[in-house]
């Protein structure tokens, strides 16, 4: 399956401490009447990283309920244990997910050859399609466009979320690889260049708030409508930075709280933000009209 287009890196609503349900299968209403093209749950901007293994479970079960077959849903199902990686993707596999994403084993700084026996050995588990997530800033440790080219060859394996931040990166990937592997941007900012030299959408964060125009962007792109693709990415350049000032996904779900989408609630080591930045945050959402 070729997944296109803009892709939301969806938050977790919570409420008091829980998944917020109710919030949550609104914003999968918000996205799908938006015309976001797929559902990502469970990534970094849901905060994967402190849900224990029944709320991953529960998030993308609600999701894939609340879709109704709508979108594609690409369940995050990434960690720095393959076993671990291989029993949550089978999880979102029974579920219904349509692919999944994972992440790059962090903290553990395996080698590249670490990197292909990780992906390699999930793959080998699933039959849903995967999408590497490659992602240095966070993980310790960047996936080579040479070990992204071996992993090409794994028929499931579909594609890689660049958010290395570099267009050289995403270059050689595209060069390596060809066909064989889809490339999408993980960085917002980055979304037009990428497409341009020849990716397939972005998984994105400013999505959450912006989903239509987000959208508009990659079919642009998809559609080879140049001027229109590079005129939109301008315009949401200002709320995209605003949108990083700190942390991922504090300012998103601050955004979201602000619009009045869902509580703007998060978890620890996570905390609201400060006074200076919210201010910036809000200026932002004004001038682009979201509040």
């Amino acid at each position: 399956m070729m997944f296109t287009g803009s892709m939301v890196a969806l938050v977790t609503p919570f409420k008091e401490g829980k998944i917020d349900g109710d919030s949550l299968d609104a914003l999968v209403d918000f996205h799908i009447r938006s015309g976001t093209h797929g559902i990502v749950p469970c990534g970094t901007t849901g905060e994967s990283a402190t849900l224990n293994h029944k709320e991953h479970h529960e998030v993308i079960e609600r999701v894939i309920k609340a879709v109704k077959k709508k979108l594609p849903i690409i369940a995050g199902t990434g960690s720095n244990s393959t076993e671990e990686a291989i029993e949550l993707t089978r999880g979102a596999e029974k579920a219904g997910a349509d692919g999944a994403l994972l992440v790059s084993p962090y903290y553990n700084r395996p080698t590249q050859e670490g990197i292909y026996q990780h992906y390699k050995k999930v793959a080998s588990s699933v039959g849903i399609p995967l999408i590497v997530y490659n992602i240095p800033g966070r993980t310790g440790s960047k996936i080579e466009p040479e070990t992204l080219a071996r992993l090409s060859e794994i028929n499931n394996i579909a594609g890689v979320k660049e958010a290395t931040g570099s267009v050289d990166q995403a270059i050689d990937v595209m060069r390596l690889c060809g066909d064989r592997l889809a490339v999408y941007s993980g960085e917002d900012s980055l979304t037009f260049s990428l497409m341009a030299l020849g990716g397939k959408g972005v998984i994105s964060t400013v999505a959450n708030i912006a989903p239509r125009e987000m959208s508009h962007l990659t079919d642009a792109c998809l559609e080879g409508s140049w001027e229109t693709g590079r005129d939109l990415q301008f315009r949401l350049v200002p709320l995209i930075r605003a949108l990083f000032i700190e942390t991922n996904p504090i300012p998103v779900k601050t955004a979201l709280s602000l619009m009045g989408k869902c509580r703007g609630e998060l978890r620890l080591p996570l905390t609201p933000m400060s006074e200076p930045n919210f201010r910036k945050l809000k200026e932002a959402l004004t001038d682009f009209d979201l509040i």
